[in-house]
């Protein structure tokens, strides 16, 4: 047999091995509460409110023209020519009139209370007595 065999010789001597052994256990040092609060405050939501409105005017022209003039806009007019062909001996494009669109834009101020929810956390610190109890 060689010398690291387990079997016991005679004059050999037992060895003995301490083997570690690690246990944990929980211990409650305290405990927290956590809850939430919600309130509800009011405010006022503003705005701004915009109506466009238009003014149309007939302007009368009543003078032949060679071609149709085109749509245009001076300042904040938009003009836009009307015409229609006179049959005299010949054909004339007549311009007949032009219609003078003004734009006017209203503002008002709008107000109108609403509903707002806030939450807010509260956390307590628990002694661990309490811990315990519960």
């Amino acid at each position: 047999m060689n010398e690291h065999s387990t079997a016991t010789k005679p004059g050999s001597i037992p060895l003995v091995e301490e083997q570690l052994e690690i246990r944990k256990t929980e211990l409650s040092t305290g405990r927290v509460r956590v809850r939430t609060t919600t309130e509800t405050v009011e405010e006022t939501a503003r705005a701004t409110l915009e109506d466009v409105g238009v003014e149309v005017e007939r302007v009368p022209i009543g003078r032949e023209v060679e071609t149709a003039p085109s749509v245009r806009t001076v300042d904040d007019v938009t003009i836009v020519p009307i015409v229609e062909e006179v049959l005299i001996v010949e054909k004339r494009l007549v311009l007949k009139e032009e219609l003078h669109i003004r734009r006017s834009i209203t503002r008002k101020a709008f107000e109108v209370p609403v509903q707002l929810r806030k939450q807010r956390a509260v956390v307590e610190r628990l002694s661990p007595e309490s811990a315990e109890e519960n």
